[in-house]
């Protein structure tokens, strides 16, 4: 297969094959001053940072393909 048909396969792929699995997370809370990220699944307990203490701020995922 030459360049320009791997180029014409991966812009045909479908777009959820990259997409991460749904596991119910709805975003991740944030340290701003130590940038500490954790996912709201992953967090046990109160939104604390781990590093400084301070409560953590939450930010809503916009979606499956968002970093968070």
């Amino acid at each position: 297969m030459g360049l320009i048909g791997t180029l014409r396969e991966a812009l045909a792929s479908s777009p959820n094959a990259k997409a991460q699995p749904d596991d119910g997370s709805k975003g991740a809370y944030w340290c701003d001053d130590c940038d500490v990220r954790i996912r709201d699944v992953d967090l046990e307990g109160e939104p604390a940072c781990p590093d400084c203490g301070e409560e953590l701020r939450f930010e809503r995922a916009s979606g499956r393909n968002c970093a968070c």
